[in-house]
Order: C-alpha cells, then sequence, then structure tokens
C-alpha cells in the first residue's frame, strides 16, 4: 500500500469543486482549469492524485526516457531564494518507460486515476546516442501512449549532452516525423523548446511543428543564460523562476504571433500577476514549478481567483 492510497480520503476532501468557469478545452482535450504543474515535480507519476488535490487542472509527469537512469552526480539542484529562482543539472532521473508505463497501468486499474488530464513528457535516454534518439523517442511513446491525454517532446533540457542538437532542423524534421508515424491514434503531441533559441530557429521550428501536425507548443524550458546570477553562486545547469520571466514571456509572444497553434506558458510564473501576463499574451494554457517552490500550493488557486475575477 502506498502513501497515496492511505492518504486517499483525505485527498478527497482536499480537492476543491471546480469552478466551471474555469474550464477550457484546448487541442480537443477538456482541462478543468487552465493552470497545470510542469514536468519535472513528479518524474515517475507517484503523487497524480496529489496534484488534482492541490487544485492543478492538469498535470504533466516525467521527463521520461526509454531507459531507467540515475541522472546527474549530486548536489544537483540549487535554490537562489534571492532571486526566486532555480538552478538544476538533474538530467532526466527516472525509472524509465517500462516501471513508468506499469505504474499508470496499476494507477487505472485500481480506480484512482485522476480526474484532471494526464500529460507525458518525453526525452532522450543519455546512453543513447544522439544520431538514435529519434527510435529512443519512439520507444518511450509507444511504451506511454495508452496512459496520455497529451505527449511532450523534450528536446531543450541543457542537462543531457546534445540534447538541444535536436531543436535543429533535420533532427526535428525526422523526430516528429517519426513520432507522428507511430502515432496511430493521433493523440496531442507538443513538442517543448528552449527559451535561448534566436527568433530564426524558432520560426524553422514552428514551421516543422505545423508540417507535422503537432497539437502545440510548450515555452519553454530552463536557460543557459546566468547573466543575472552572482558568479559566486553560477552552477552549471538550467536556471528557471523569476529570471526566466522576461525571455519567456518574449517568447510566448513570438510563438502566439507566428502561428495559430496553442501554447502552454512556463518559466518564471510565480505569482497571479505573472500568470494573467501569459494569458492575456495569448498563452493556452500556463504550468508552473519553480513558483510552486516560492508560493506553495496557494499560488495554484490565487490564479484561480485572478482569472476569475478577470472574467467579471
Amino acid at each position: 500500500m502506498d502513501c497515496l492510497e492511505i492518504a486517499g480520503p483525505a485527498l478527497n476532501r482536499l480537492s476543491p469543486a471546480p469552478d466551471p468557469r474555469l474550464a477550457r478545452t484546448v487541442f480537443g482535450v477538456r482541462f478543468p482549469s487552465p493552470v497545470g504543474l510542469a514536468a519535472g515535480f513528479d518524474k515517475n507519476a507517484v503523487a497524480l492524485p496529489g496534484w488534482e488535490a492541490l487544485g492543478f487542472g492538469f498535470a504533466e509527469i516525467g521527463t521520461v526516457t526509454a531507459k531507467a537512469q540515475p541522472g546527474n552526480p549530486k548536489p544537483r539542484m540549487f535554490r537562489l531564494p534571492e532571486m526566486e529562482a532555480v538552478i538544476n543539472r538533474l538530467g532526466f532521473n527516472n525509472q524509465g518507460a517500462d516501471a513508468v508505463a506499469n505504474r499508470l497501468r496499476l494507477l487505472r486499474e485500481s480506480g484512482r486515476w485522476p480526474g484532471i488530464p494526464v500529460g507525458v513528457n518525453l526525452g532522450k535516454s543519455k546512453v543513447t546516442p544522439l544520431e538514435e534518439a529519434t527510435a529512443d523517442y519512439v520507444e518511450s511513446f509507444v511504451r506511454l501512449r495508452d496512459y496520455g491525454d497529451y505527449f511532450v517532446l523534450n528536446v531543450s533540457s541543457p542537462n543531457t549532452p546534445g540534447l538541444r542538437q535536436l531543436q535543429d532542423k533535420s533532427a526535428l524534421d525526422g523526430l516528429l516525423s517519426a513520432v507522428q508515424a507511430a502515432n496511430t491514434t493521433r493523440l496531442p503531441v507538443l513538442l517543448k523548446i528552449a527559451p535561448d533559441l534566436e527568433w530564426a530557429a524558432i520560426e524553422e521550428i514552428l514551421a516543422l511543428v505545423e508540417i507535422h501536425k503537432l497539437a502545440g507548443v510548450i515555452a519553454t524550458n530552463t536557460t543557459i543564460d546566468h547573466s543575472c546570477v552572482p558568479e559566486s553562486r553560477r552552477e552549471q545547469g538550467g536556471l528557471s523562476g523569476q529570471p526566466l520571466k522576461a525571455r519567456a514571456l518574449a517568447v510566448l509572444k513570438f510563438i502566439v504571433g507566428n502561428t495559430g497553434l496553442p501554447v502552454i506558458a512556463v518559466g518564471g510564473i510565480g505569482s497571479s500577476d505573472d500568470a494573467m501576463a501569459r494569458l492575456d499574451a495569448g498563452a493556452a494554457l500556463i504550468q508552473i514549478y519553480t513558483g510552486l517552490v516560492y508560493a506553495g500550493p496557494g499560488l495554484v488557486r490565487g490564479i484561480h481567483r485572478a482569472i476569475l475575477k478577470s472574467l467579471k
């Protein structure tokens, strides 16, 4: 018996009745609220009922890789409280696609599957050579496709060597083509991009996303630009939180201005004002991660109140 099974009745009492005005349908999926948990918090899908109980409108598990892997050596996560920021170099630590798929199967069979959409974020196994990355992603997708309401191809983490090269036009073209060929039931597949790309590179990516009929884009992952961090506090890895806010918002606005595809905004959302800025800029949905670290679960309900107030 796991901790969520023991805590089941308590979780039921925690869950707020969602205000129907918060609901929206994006790429064919109904979301009880536009506020979701970003990938990285629940890498192995061990707490899905808990995220619903905290008020999230959806939760994205992973990043999951085809092969189980321990991630990078510790220490690998560093808080910068004075900046409301985090630097991480976790390196896709997870139990692998088979173990995660089995856990999701058992959760569904137990009748405890959450009432919110579940996204599945997929990455490349570290031991897989870059030239074999496409097969690696397809393997994970095929293993997990029965358990996700939408899927995300993560080609933008800075913590797996060479991964961001998959954002290059030729590599990305092959990856998207292969995944969509395996996507026989036309599940929503999205692409998560880095905030550090040039505008021309983003335009190329958007063109490929449309050619291969992906459902949307997630903008953005963490940044490798640490120029705002004091030298004494810098660590190798991706920077998230408030220092990412301006760039992530700029990327969101650029994407919205250059495609009609839905965008899930993430990066630097630490307050209701931050969330409303993303929604006002055209984000279909938003996700939080570092904001949850510093503001706590109350951030979700605070964003809900701000959205409802804007509707009056």
